[in-house]
């Protein structure tokens, strides 16, 4: 298989269960800024130890990820072919980022002001990943989808990543802050 089609030439580009639309329509630009925070991720990810917390962590919202983009790059009319946890973001899924968020903040001291990204390099990784979802998000709202939870996962990944950023500044990190 050759990567290129030549199909796209034409500005447009093909979706989930067929149709093409064009390169800036609302679901390709959603999932571009998608494709750009996965990849801030994965940076992330060779920053830390393999097969550590992060890493693993990291893995499955990378795949999360991939779920979410199949969902927005679904046309309305195609959405009743959506399969929940494999092209469709589910409750579970947004569950499991908070169970993540609340594990990860038990063991780290909350800021008592803003942080000042650049810690390490691990955690400043993490920070620019987290302004991308940010951004994901932000474009998302713009293109609702109805009955789609792909706001409240971008929405709750952000807050996720923010809480890795905070643990991965280290243990000094973790009990106590100084200001």
């Amino acid at each position: 298989m050759k990567i290129y089609t030549r199909n796209g030439d034409d500005g447009t580009t093909g979706l989930y269960f067929g149709g093409r639309v064009a390169k800036s329509s609302d679901p390709i630009e959603v999932n571009g800024a998608v494709d750009e925070a996965q990849a801030a991720l994965g940076l992330a990810r060779a920053l830390c130890e393999r097969d550590g917390r992060i890493d693993t962590l990291l893995i499955s919202v990378e795949r999360d990820l991939w779920v979410l983009m199949a969902e927005v790059a679904t046309l309305p009319e195609n959405r009743h072919k959506l399969s929940a946890g494999k092209s469709l973001v589910t409750s579970a899924m947004i569950d499991r980022l908070e169970v993540e968020i609340d594990e990860l903040s038990r063991e780290i001291a909350m800021p008592s002001e803003f942080v000042v990204p650049g810690e390490n390099q691990l955690s400043a990784a993490l920070d620019l990943a987290r302004t991308i979802v940010r951004r994901a998000e932000r474009i998302a709202v713009g293109y609702p989808l109805d009955g789609s939870l792909v706001i409240g996962y971008l929405n709750r990944l952000s807050d996720l990543v923010w809480t890795m950023a905070r643990w991965a500044e280290g243990p000094e990190h973790r009990t106590a802050r100084i200001h």
